[in-house]
């Protein structure tokens, strides 16, 4: 497949050394303000998806032919503003994450992210993280890899061992990703400024960073993460959270409700907005009847 001016636009700012700052985009409007603002790249955001385009929490409901389909339009939208497409953990097996591959690369994403969660996976900033052995996830990315046929489009490769096995049990699998050929290296909610420079210190490989409002990783300036040596910075829940905020204000007005009580603080509190009270509550009461196969 021929590459694109966005592919190539990404890989042109990656090479610069210059932070790529990224805010979330999730639907038409979100693509074409990103475009209009004159933002460098963007970042389709699967919590983002999941909550504005389906109405559901970022727990691995959404499927990949969903989020291929979005991808196309935020492409087509953004034009040549590169997009930087999250992909969770691949939907599937080693031959769903080729399929999943090709549909983003034909959708005309610039880049594709993958996470060694197990499926179905949870938002990054949730509780209750679990992760695949890493040998099992650089298969995955072998498999990414071998199924892109532009390779000006660039693989993520995300860690979530942070939060189940430590800081340590993540930086060397971030640089075994980056050994297995991962273009950017994103080690997912770190948990202190001294966590993200250890990580910018200790893994060797271009970096993306993820800044959560509200979640586990402190929101650092663009200026400080530059100056560690950061390649990526997104900031998914920025323009999210800010239209949220909006859409209660109007609806609370609309009847006089107090906005204060449906405001979320976290992300976990956000997701429940959309449900994941209820999945979660829904997928305990399958637990008994899986374990007993």
């Amino acid at each position: 497949m021929p590459t694109t001016p966005a592919r190539q636009n990404l890989r042109a700012l990656l090479d610069t050394g210059e932070l790529i700052v990224a805010p979330g985009v999730f639907d038409g409007i979100t693509a074409h303000l990103a475009r209009r603002t004159g933002q460098t790249a963007a970042y389709m955001t699967g919590a983002g998806v999941a909550a504005s385009g389906f109405g559901l929490p970022d727990i691995g409901l959404v499927t990949a032919t969903e989020m291929a389909e979005r991808a196309r339009m935020l492409v087509g939208v953004l034009d040549d503003v590169p997009l930087i497409a999250d992909a969770d953990t691949g939907y599937g097996a080693t031959i769903n994450v080729v399929r999943t591959v090709r549909l983003y690369e034909q959708a005309g994403v610039a880049a594709i992210q993958l996470e060694d969660q197990q499926f179905p996976k949870r938002c990054g900033h949730l509780e209750d993280k679990n992760v695949v052995d890493a040998a099992e996830f650089e298969w995955t990315l072998t498999a990414a890899l071998d199924a892109r046929t532009d390779d000006n489009l660039l693989v993520i490769a995300r860690t979530d061992a942070r939060a189940p096995l430590g800081l340590d049990v993540a930086i060397d699998r971030a640089n075994g990703y980056a050994r297995a050929g991962a273009d950017v290296i994103f080690v997912e909610a770190p948990q202190s400024i001294a966590e993200i420079e250890r990580i910018a210190k200790e893994v060797e490989a271009p970096l993306l960073i993820n800044l959560v409002q509200g979640g586990m990783t402190p929101v650092e300036s663009a200026a400080r993460l530059q100056e560690l040596g950061y390649a990526i910075a997104i900031h998914p829940s920025n323009p999210l959270g800010r239209a949220v905020f909006g859409m209660l204000e109007g609806f609370c007005e609309l009847n006089g409700s107090d906005i204060a009580d449906h405001l979320p603080g976290r992300p976990a509190e956000f997701f429940n907005l959309v449900g994941m009270a209820e999945w979660l509550e829904l997928d305990t009461s399958y637990a008994p009847l899986e374990h007993a196969r």
